[in-house]
């Protein structure tokens, strides 16, 4: 019995060899010319993982690493999950939810103890989602994944957003309910004339799958179409987009006229190493108005004003650049102030300090803003200036609010000379609070366009 056991594991094991052999010679190239994936390798595997995967066990070995992966994020390793997806987008370059997943881990997981995210892991993020989509072209998912990166997480870069969201859209797997993003996305370019475009055809296909379907829920994605390409139509015409597309825009009055300053101002203190204090002005009473900061290294490579060059290749990095900072966070106005300490000392990994100079950005583009805000500054910033700030260069086709302070190494880690003297950099226009000086719990709400300066 024993030695009949023996000849079998021996036949299985000949047979192993005999199955590997093949896949190596034959199959794995045969599968690497014909069907292997556009990007990606596998580059980073041990041998042992490759043994497996040429022996033909490479999506179970995916599968059985992705299990694994859950337990991490079940006790937050995030840093953990990092080489499984890479591994696995290899192994299986087909795990379009791994792919999915993977991006939105890079882009959100990584915080600083102010919940603020790691700006320096995006590219990978990007580079994770274009690999997929290119992995994967004939569904809808991974296009769409991209083109959210850019319109929630990155918060710029629109044309891009637009880009991926067109794509996403000429899948025959696209969710219905997911048609209506690219009416934001092309708005938030600037592009409103395509939205009221798109919105037609969205609603014409609506109307098609009522009549093929007359379930409710064809019925209420038709209303809500409809309602939405309504709103659109009337903001355009309150707006003055309508008139300054016939050249008639200077003869009338629209909501955007005449242009609203917002009276920016800023002040930044070190109050303790790596601990800054901001404040300033902004003459908008409703709440709603949140202006980006960003404090990085005055050299930081692939920078650009308040953002970073984002897509930087398909090279997928499980590690931030070392020794570079980049913080980016929102300074929201209430009371036409804002104010807020930033705490970048608890996070050294992040905010490494190990330049000499940094330079503080502010900025604030309309295209962000809410619809009620919209409706003076208009979608391109045209009814908001700024007599010290406004720049119409930075972002091409908008009206933005744009300005810089520069610091030192010295003065953030509060050293040499600034280890008793506290350094303060403030914009020439800033002269403090005075009568906006109220009370947090207090906020005045009055419309935009009645009382927009008191």
């Amino acid at each position: 019995m024993r030695q009949r056991f023996s000849k079998l594991w021996a036949l299985a094991a000949g047979l192993a060899i005999v199955q590997a052999v093949v896949h190596a010679a034959w199959v794995f190239p045969l599968w690497q010319k014909n069907f292997a994936p556009k990007q990606g390798s596998y580059e980073g595997l041990t041998s042992d993982q490759m043994l497996f995967a040429f022996a033909g066990f490479r999506e179970l070995i995916a599968g059985i690493l992705w299990v694994r992966a859950d337990t991490f994020f079940d006790e937050g390793n995030f840093d953990a999950i990092l080489p499984i997806i890479y591994l696995v987008t290899r192994l299986d370059p087909h795990q379009i939810d791994v792919y999915d997943t993977g991006m939105w881990h890079i882009a959100y997981n990584f915080t600083d103890e102010g919940s603020r995210s790691d700006r320096r892991y995006v590219p990978s993020a990007v580079a994770l989602g274009i690999e997929g989509a290119n992995n994967n072209p004939s569904t809808y998912e991974l296009f769409y994944g991209t083109g959210w990166l850019y319109f929630h997480k990155i918060e710029d870069d629109y044309a891009e957003a637009v880009k991926w969201f067109e794509q996403a859209m000429t899948k025959n797997d696209v969710v219905t309910a997911r048609r209506n993003i690219l009416n934001n996305a092309y708005q938030r370019n600037g592009q409103v004339d395509k939205a009221v475009e798109y919105m037609f055809k969205v609603l014409e296909d609506s109307e098609a799958a009522v009549k093929a379907d007359k379930e409710y829920a064809a019925r209420q994605n038709r209303d809500t179409i409809e309602n939405n390409l309504d709103n659109l139509l009337v903001r355009m015409a309150q707006r003055g987009e309508f008139a300054r597309a016939s050249g008639h825009y200077d003869g009338w009055d629209y909501d955007t006229k005449p242009p609203f300053d917002v009276g920016f101002s800023a002040r930044v203190t070190v109050v303790e190493p790596k601990v800054i204090q901001v404040e300033g002005t902004w003459n908008v009473l409703p709440v709603g108005t949140r202006v980006r900061i960003v404090l990085r290294d005055s050299d930081y490579p692939d920078a650009l004003p308040a953002e970073l060059t984002w897509n930087q290749g398909t090279a997928i990095k499980l590690d931030p650049p070392k020794g570079l900072t980049f913080m980016q966070d929102q300074l929201f106005v209430k009371n036409q102030r804002f104010s807020r300490e930033i705490d970048m000392s608890r996070d050294p990994n992040m905010y490494p300090f190990t330049k000499q100079k940094y330079l503080v950005e502010f900025y604030y583009n309309p295209r962000q803003a809410p619809a009620y805000i919209q409706d003076k500054f208009g979608w391109n910033g045209e009814g908001m200036t700024d007599k010290n700030f406004l720049n119409t260069q930075i972002r091409p086709g908008a009206r933005v609010v744009y300005t810089t302070m520069e610091l030192t190494r010295e003065q953030l880690l509060r050293t040499g000379e600034w280890k008793e003297k506290v350094p303060i950099q403030q914009t020439k226009n800033f002269a403090g609070f005075g009568s906006k000086q109220l009370d947090d719990n207090v906020i005045k709400v009055p419309g935009i366009l009645s009382e927009p300066g008191h």
